[in-house]
């Protein structure tokens, strides 16, 4: 199989490679220093191969205030990478399937456990509406190239990705507990969260979402999320952390004036379990476990 994948250094893109690869896959890159999808041109280079698959993972975008200040930034730059790929797809590899990430912030936050048919309907949270408001529009452009010239794709909504092998740049809130974590064992001082910690989210293990993905692909034309389906609180997630590394949960202090973003963000999963029911995803203890130890050996203060 030939396949191109656009943001192939980043999170979730690094870990795809490597497991299409042991798969035998040939892959081929763009990212902003190869085949940088911001001119579609760039991408001509691989006009001669024939992709079997263009996996689109490519996104501006940063956690915390990032979206909510940069809004304009970020339908630009989206917009530009999202229709590039696509207009290449469309009039230079109508036979390959294009298999893109939406987000689960696209999702109205007053939805408790979505499923897909829910994807489009109502506002994204305002904060982050820009942002989810191009995935959206991502998924209008698959569903219109469908329509008019019968193309396949897939498209994957997943919760929030953790998991070993991030980057210590990284602001997911997960790393972020992490690096509070050890720097209150090694410190003693208090792990800050922010909020009253009641706020719930669902995650999903980096290779727990490779494996999703990969055992979906013989689908078309499809939504998919990817998640865990274990709803828990921000309170449960950090002091499991503690407990892991063996810091007296006395030592979380919680501040519920500052921002945490929407309440809840859940998804419904019944869609991926009827289609992989022999998938068991990777426990919340154990999942946590392996990227604590990850952090410390790559990260830790003994690096």
């Amino acid at each position: 199989m030939n396949a191109l994948i656009t943001g192939a250094t980043g999170y979730l893109g690094r870990e795809l490679s490597k497991k299409l690869k042991s798969l035998g896959w040939h892959i081929y890159v763009s990212n902003s220093k190869q085949a940088n999808l911001e001119n579609v041109e760039n991408l001509f280079q691989y006009n001669d191969i024939k992709f079997d698959y263009i996996f689109h993972l490519a996104v501006v975008t940063k956690s915390g205030h990032y979206c909510y200040n940069n809004q304009g930034t970020q339908w630009e730059k989206n917009q530009l990478l999202n229709t590039n790929i696509l207009l290449y797809w469309r009039h230079q590899q109508p036979q390959a399937k294009m298999v893109c990430m939406g987000s689960s912030c696209s999702y109205n936050p007053k939805f408790l456990f979505p499923d897909e048919e829910q994807y489009l309907l109502h506002y994204p949270d305002e904060s982050l509406y820009t942002y989810a408001m191009t995935k959206r529009m991502l998924l209008a452009g698959l569903r219109a190239f469908e329509k008019q010239d019968e193309l396949k794709w897939l498209y994957f909504v997943p919760s929030t990705i953790y998991g070993p092998n991030f980057e210590n740049d990284n602001r997911h809130f997960i790393f972020d507990f992490i690096r509070k974590a050890e720097s209150c064992k090694l410190n003693n001082t208090p792990i800050e969260i922010w909020g009253s910690g009641s706020q719930l989210r669902d995650l999903v293990y980096n290779s727990d979402a490779v494996e999703m993905i990969v055992g979906l692909l013989d689908r078309e034309n499809e939504v998919y999320n990817l998640g865990s389906g274990d709803l828990r609180s921000m309170r449960e997630y950090i002091e499991i952390i503690c407990d892991a590394m063996n810091i007296d949960k006395k030592q979380i202090v919680y501040t519920p004036e500052k921002h945490v973003g929407v309440f809840q963000r859940s998804m419904s999963m019944q869609k991926v379990h009827k289609a992989l029911p022999n998938f068991k995803p990777t426990s919340v203890q154990d999942g946590l476990e392996k990227t604590i130890q990850f952090y410390l050996e790559n990260y830790g203060a003994s690096k």
